[in-house]
């Protein structure tokens, strides 16, 4: 893609000898594991939500499940709009509490380790990730725009971001909490459902076409259009763990830049700060020399070069417990001080399910 996609090249006979890894890389199975049991956790909801809208709207009449709090990490919005309240006002709001600390979770998660949310939790890039792979086995191959289209497309995702922070920020506390206890903003989670049950032609179309711009285009959602991976990427760049390049180590072999879903150019920095870098760790996967690339924490001074990023590396395992110990933390936190459900009388949401789709905000 332009000058950002290094070409493999054959290894630079001036370095060191290539020092070959001593155990395989297991990055991606563990990472594409935590994705599976992410998705399989999100699936489990949906079902449940589902069931639970389904007996208000048939008046009681059918299998009653309680609503599970956890699908309104699906409200990004209400997520940063309850955060802004709980800044303003020192207290949790009473509608969508989960929407808050899930929010919350995974913006820390992006402090601590880039945007690791992105690349190993998020059910939508875990789809995006499964098409663009599905599209270069049909296809053969995946497109890489020029430059000079990348890089406004890019800019798209961080417009739609402003459009929300700028709304949301000029919102007071009390309009705020007014909002959501607004029936718009009680049943939102069920308009979010009812979209997809009731979809239309036109949404039919404009999913259609994003799905084949996503088989063709590596993660094209989430490299130009996702609002919330474009605030993970600005959280992101005051992590202080990165992918970092050892210089002496590698072997300039170009693999890691051929590699990486987001076309930066690894092989030539020593640390990736950009903000479009998810930790996925296949870059890291793919290098073949020992320990010339690690996810890692700002190096210490050591006496053989070639361990400096390693003593202070993340590996997959660090890391995918580090995610479940902040998602696990905030859940049970929210649980333990019963901020966890929207406590909603039950007979208000026997009148407000059924009529959801009739409020607008």
């Amino acid at each position: 893609m332009g000058t950002l996609t290094a070409a493999a090249h054959p290894p630079n006979p001036a370095k060191t000898p290539l020092v070959r890894r001593s155990s395989p890389d297991r990055s991606q199975r563990i990472r594409r594991t935590v994705q599976m049991l992410f998705v399989a956790l999100n699936a489990w909801l949906g079902i449940q939500f589902y069931l639970w809208v389904r007996y208000f709207e048939h008046n009681g009449q059918s299998l009653y499940v309680p609503r599970p709090a956890g699908v309104e990490g699906w409200l990004p919005i209400a997520g940063l709009m309850n955060s802004k309240y709980l800044f303003l006002t020192g207290h949790v709001p009473p509608i969508h509490p989960a929407a808050m600390f899930l929010f919350l979770a995974f913006v820390l998660m992006s402090l601590l380790l880039k945007k690791a949310f992105c690349a190993w939790l998020c059910p939508v890039g875990t789809l995006s990730e499964a098409l663009w792979k599905l599209g270069r086995r049909f296809f053969g191959r995946n497109l890489h725009l020029p430059r000079w289209a990348d890089i406004p497309l890019r800019g798209l995702k961080y417009l739609l971001l402003g459009f929300f922070l700028f709304v949301i920020g000029a919102m007071s506390a009390e309009a705020l909490q007014g909002f959501m206890l607004m029936p718009y903003g009680i049943v939102a989670d069920v308009k979010m459902l009812n979209f997809f049950r009731e979809i239309g032609l036109t949404g039919l179309v404009v999913l259609g076409l994003l799905v084949l711009l996503s088989m063709l285009v590596q993660n094209f959602w989430c490299r130009y259009l996702c609002p919330y991976g474009a605030l993970m990427g600005l959280v992101s760049l005051l992590s202080p763990t990165k992918i970092r390049r050892d210089p002496e180590a590698c072997i300039d072999c170009g693999k890691c830049a051929k590699v990486c879903p987001a076309s930066l150019p690894v092989d030539q920095l020593v640390q990736i700060r950009s903000a479009e870098c998810s930790a996925c760790m296949v870059c890291i996967a793919a290098c073949p020399a020992e320990n010339a690339l690690q996810f890692a924490l700002p190096p210490r001074r050591a006496v053989e070069a070639r361990t400096r990023w390693a003593r202070r590396a993340l590996g997959p395992l660090a890391v995918s417990g580090m995610l479940a110990y902040i998602f696990f933390a905030f859940v049970l936190y929210a649980r333990a001080t019963s901020h966890w459900q929207t406590q909603m009388p039950r007979d208000m949401y026997m009148h407000l399910v059924p009529i959801a789709d009739s409020f607008t905000h």
